[in-house]
Parts: structure tokens; C-alpha cells; sequence
């Protein structure tokens, strides 16, 4: 039924300051700044190799706009929401409905890009946040030019850049409803379920397009019921690399050091650009072609 994650949503308060924060983060330029008319939303677009970031500010007046105004407000700016892409939006809804989820007929939807003029069109399936654990949750099927959205281009070398997304990070208040959630009703694969004692800490990662959804809850901690998301974790080439061009560019990145999997590499970006806990990976395969 959802064959990748589509995207992530991140809520900025100022477009244009986010998108450069973005830019050096990643080390890359966006690939789509656009405009939602009808929403009062604008954004801008950074493919990577297997999904794209969206940095979504209020513009203008607009219902969405408005509620995105309120959210910023009382929570600031952080990631917003996840779509998972589908092939076939009315089949998706139908299924969701049959597994007991009141989802919403398939919506349309386009965006504008702000100097061409160029359109992308979409439909798509919005869960009700009970379904959804009170997160920003839908599944999206592109229409037209959407699924040839251009790489975000580089901005530096590329071996110290951002090319790809590793992994969501999603901070449970209910674990076994979170579970039945993503896997049962989504129907992503359930990969690992692991409780690490040194970390008191129970993970879940879930597989989606080559990209990990990863659900935490810490051991013992009492839960309010609601998820939260936390951060996210992008993959480099170079993890050393990528660490002096971003301390060079001013932001605060820790030493690197080894990951959790076995030949891995990973730093820390202090300081949560764009109210966004971010880790940077170099995974196994990059690492020994580095080495090469």
C-alpha cells in the first residue's frame, strides 16, 4: 500500500532564513520553491537519493496557514509530519478504512513553484490525528511531474554533503499502539524490535523504501499516550568531511565517533537546526569505500 516515505514536513516560521540554514546543513540547494495559494502556505523542496525534505511556512492568509501559525506558536519550529507515497490513492484509503481507520476520501492538491510557474499535483490521504497518535500523518499519490523532482544540487563537494535520509526518529507514549499503528494498519516491515538495557531504551525501526522509521520509548518512563516526533539522521559520504564543512559554516557538531551498527561512523549537529535533533551517518559501505 505505501511504497516510500514521500517526505518529511519541517515547520519554519521564516522561509527563505530556513532554506539557507537548510542549504549549508545538507550542503545542497532545493531542488522546488513553491506556493500553496489556496492552503497560505509556502515551501521549499530538497530531493535527496531516496525521499525529500519540505520546509512548510505559513504565507499569507489561508486555513492551513493559520493552524501552521498556531502550531509554530505553541510549539515552535520541528518536523510536522510524515507522507507515504502509494500508487493508487483510493485503493489506500479503502484499505485504511477496512483496517479500521476513518480515513478521509482521497484529497486534491497542487503547488505552484514561485518563479516558473510550474505545477505538481497530488491526492492525498490524510489519517484523523486519533488514528494517527496525534502526528501529522498521510499517504500520497504524485500526479504529473512529481515523482521527477530534481536532485537538490550540490552546493560543496560532494563527499562532504547530505545525500540521502537514514532514518525518522518518532519518541513513543504507547509502544505497542505505536507497533500496531505503523505495522498493522500502515503495513511497513517491522525490522527490528530490540530492548537495549545500557540505553533503557525499547526500539522499533520499520523499513519503508529504504528508509527507517524509528520508534523509541524509554524503560520504565510513564507515557502520556502521545507520540512525538524527535529528530532526524542523514546520511554522508564522509562523516569527518561533512563535519569540518559544517563546523566551518558555523554550526556546532560533535567529534565523530562510532555508530550503534557495526561500521558505522556518526556527529551530532548541537544546537537542533530548525528546532530538529540531527545526526549525520556514514554507513558501513561508504565508510569502507572511503578507506579504499
Amino acid at each position: 500500500m505505501l511504497t516510500h516515505l514521500d517526505h518529511v514536513i519541517v515547520a519554519v516560521r521564516d522561509l527563505e532564513a530556513a532554506t539557507q540554514t537548510l542549504a549549508r546543513l545538507l550542503g545542497r540547494g532545493p531542488s522546488w520553491r513553491g506556493e500553496h495559494p489556496d492552503l497560505g502556505t509556502a515551501n521549499a523542496l530538497f530531493r535527496l537519493s531516496n525521499t525529500y525534505v519540505e520546509l512548510l511556512a505559513p504565507a499569507g492568509s489561508g486555513g492551513f496557514g493559520d493552524l501552521l501559525r498556531v502550531r509554530l506558536d505553541a510549539e515552535g519550529e520541528g518536523l510536522l509530519g510524515l507522507a507515504f507515497r502509494t500508487t493508487d490513492a483510493a485503493a489506500c484509503s479503502e484499505t485504511l478504512r477496512a483496517r479500521g481507520v476513518d480515513a478521509r476520501s482521497p484529497q486534491p492538491g497542487h503547488g505552484r513553484e514561485r518563479d516558473s510557474g510550474a505545477l505538481r499535483h497530488w491526492r492525498s490521504v490524510l489519517l484523523p490525528a486519533a488514528d494517527a497518535r496525534g502526528l501529522l500523518l498521510f499517504a500520497i499519490e504524485h500526479e504529473g511531474i512529481g515523482d521527477e523532482l530534481a536532485p537538490a544540487p550540490l552546493q560543496a563537494v560532494e563527499a562532504a554533503s547530505v545525500y540521502g535520509l537514514d532514518h525518522v526518529v518518532i519518541v513513543s507514549g504507547d509502544l505497542d499502539a505505536t507497533r500496531r499503528l505503523y505495522g498493522e494498519i500502515l503495513g511497513l516491515r517491522l525490522a527490528l524490535d530490540r530492548v537495549f538495557e545500557e540505553r533503557r531504551l525499547r526500539l522499533l525501526f520499520f523499513r519503508v523504501g529504504g528508509v527507517t522509521v524509528e520508534i523509541a520509548q524509554p524503560l520504565g518512563a510513564p507515557g502520556d499516550g502521545r507520540d512525538r516526533f524527535m529528530g532526524l539522521s542523514y546520511q554522508v559520504p564522509d562523516a569527518e568531511a561533512v563535519k569540518a564543512r559544517l563546523a566551518a559554516s558555523g554550526f556546532d557538531v560533535s567529534e565523530v565517533r562510532a555508530g550503534m551498527k557495526p561500521g558505522t561512523r556518526v556527529c551530532s549537529v548541537r544546537g537542533r537546526p530548525l528546532g530538529v535533533d540531527t545526526l549525520l551517518i556514514q554507513p558501513a559501505a561508504r565508510r569502507e569505500a572511503a578507506v579504499r
